[in-house]
């Protein structure tokens, strides 16, 4: 039995489908928010929720002040961190509320 093509992943298979539907910001936007954790670590992921993409703007819920104290100081280096997981600048700002 001769085989045809090489499987893809489910990911490679709904980047297409959102491309194919004009919708490539909003499944980029997706996916952001799918890497919090492998970016910041377990433990900064636990005290956080990531609330939405908009316009550049990402709004992280923090689960106490001391935290987003914290995170307000390693701002810069967690939007480089992302940014260059994502292959580009789609957050220009992180919001700590």
């Amino acid at each position: 039995m001769a085989r045809g093509k090489t499987p893809r992943t489910l990911t490679a298979v709904m980047a297409d489908m959102y491309r194919n539907i004009g919708m490539t910001d909003a499944y980029e936007q997706f996916t952001t928010l799918q890497i919090w954790e492998k970016i910041v670590g377990e433990t900064i992921a636990r005290v956080t929720t990531v609330e939405r993409l908009r316009d550049g703007d990402l709004f992280v819920r923090v689960r106490n002040p001391s935290w987003r104290m914290e995170l307000n100081f390693r701002k810069k280096e967690i939007t480089l961190r992302l940014n260059e997981e994502i292959g580009k600048e789609m957050i220009k700002s992180i919001i700590f509320r």
